[in-house]
């Protein structure tokens, strides 16, 4: 069972309310709300009756409270022996992720690795392959195709939702649109990434299709932030920005798998296994929260 879902059941029970458990986690309402539900999900119950006076456990809830806490207990011991042991830990881990992973998913994961063990280093890979892995360049890689190499041992941890985004400056200037042909899309120029999987998708277009084109995915995003056109990104980094849109749920590029990979030898090692283990919860905790993709024009 997710510890992350779980703690956000705890917080919402011992609170009363989703609201009051967002200011005592110092979290947002719609994560712990999205965390409760995701819980239930996976229960199969319903752990709260919902009212405006607040939240109310309901049988399983109350079932499921006194484990949740021995679980919270258990996991306080955990802390306090990883605590003990990181004085062991020191030196630096070399994290490889591709630039739309890098520029926005990453630095909150290794802003909060870095709070709870200050002695490891982190040197970050911009880097969209396998490569610097099997040459030792980076200790950890996180990707989003399983790694074939046999040297690796890798992880999924999830799927991140691929859909096409545009900012309301765009959409303003713009009626209704509902063909491809009426954006203005933003591609890459040398990669042909996009392109095979559009085509895959059912969709015949070539590179001219693009409006714009850039092989670095930071840039794409800028130009739509900018009101430039039509771009492709997973919602749980589009959604970080106000005013970018879900645009022609035709056209979602489906589900990109997240994988952790690392040199098998190196797994080994406690400091490089303890960024694996921690980028691991990280990622598999921003995919359970991932928000819906609501279409908007």
């Amino acid at each position: 069972m997710d510890w992350n879902l779980v703690q956000a059941f705890l917080a919402a029970a011992e609170a009363g309310s989703l609201s009051a458990a967002a200011d005592k986690t110092r979290q947002s309402q719609p994560t712990l709300s999205r965390q409760v539900a995701a819980l239930e999900a996976a229960m199969g119950v319903s752990l709260f009756e919902r009212s405006p006076r607040g939240l109310r456990l309901t049988q399983a809830g109350e079932a499921l409270l006194a484990p949740a806490r021995a679980m919270r207990a258990a996991a306080a011991e955990v802390a306090t022996a990883a605590e003990q042991g990181r004085q062991l830990l020191p030196g630096t881990v070399r994290v490889a992720a591709s630039e739309m992973t890098a520029a926005y998913l990453l630095p909150d994961m290794l802003s909060a690795l870095r709070r709870d063990y200050p002695q490891i280093a982190i040197d970050i890979v911009v880097n969209n392959g396998l490569d610097n892995l099997l040459e030792r360049e980076a200790d950890i890689a996180i990707r989003h195709a399983r790694p074939a190499q046999g040297a690796l041992i890798a992880r999924q941890l999830g799927e991140l939702k691929i859909q096409a985004w545009a900012h309301d400056s765009y959409l303003a200037r713009h009626p209704p649109l509902k063909r491809l042909q009426d954006y203005d899309w933003i591609g890459m120029d040398r990669s042909d990434f996009l392109l095979r999987r559009m085509r895959e998708a059912g969709f015949d277009v070539d590179r001219d299709f693009f409006a714009l084109r850039c092989d670095n995915q930071v840039v794409g995003w800028q130009l739509a932030l900018a009101g430039a056109g039509v771009a492709f990104a997973p919602a749980a980094t589009a959604s970080r920005f106000p005013g970018m849109r879900p645009v022609l749920p035709e056209l979602a590029q489906g589900m990109m798998p997240v994988w952790l990979a690392c040199h098998r030898e190196l797994r080994q090692n406690a400091r490089i296994r303890c960024v694996f283990d921690h980028l691991a919860a990280s990622w598999q905790n921003l995919l359970a929260s991932q928000p819906p993709a609501a279409l908007r024009h």
